[in-house]
């Protein structure tokens, strides 16, 4: 995975500051982790990382906030391999930006990608994801 990070709509170097770094290995993680317990169905995890008031746009054009999100995620997933790709984080003080695209396996083998757009916002010290919108192609 290739990871940019952009701060205040500059591209930086990795190695240029330690909070920067910092915020930018915490929100690969939490991105492998999102994109893992969607693979997963993992309900548990969604809990922990998901904003009181998230929402989601889904690729059917439906807006869901968390509860409803939380619900759809627990449904049995039918696609396999799924990965994020092409991962561009931005980092504007407290919001993150993480853009990426995905590859997966449809359930009768064929090749499946999209994209999707996830917010970020610290709040009490913690980052939460407050928004995502998925495409398919």
């Amino acid at each position: 995975m290739t990871a940019f990070l952009f701060h205040a709509q500059k591209e930086v170097t990795m190695q240029s500051n330690t909070a920067v770094n910092c915020d930018l290995d915490t929100l690969l993680g939490l991105n492998r982790d999102y994109i893992r317990s969607v693979q997963h169905a993992d309900v548990r995890r969604f809990d922990e990382i998901l904003a009181d008031d998230f929402l989601c746009s889904n690729p059917d054009g439906t807006l869901v906030d968390r509860g409803a999100f939380l619900e759809q995620t627990a449904r049995p997933v039918t696609i396999t391999t799924l990965e994020a790709r092409d991962v561009k984080v931005r980092l504007l003080g407290d919001i993150a930006i993480i853009h990426a695209r995905t590859t997966y396996t449809l359930p009768d083998g064929r090749p499946g990608s999209g994209r999707y757009t996830d917010v970020w916002a610290r709040r009490g010290g913690r980052w939460l994801a407050v928004s995502a919108h998925v495409t398919r192609n």
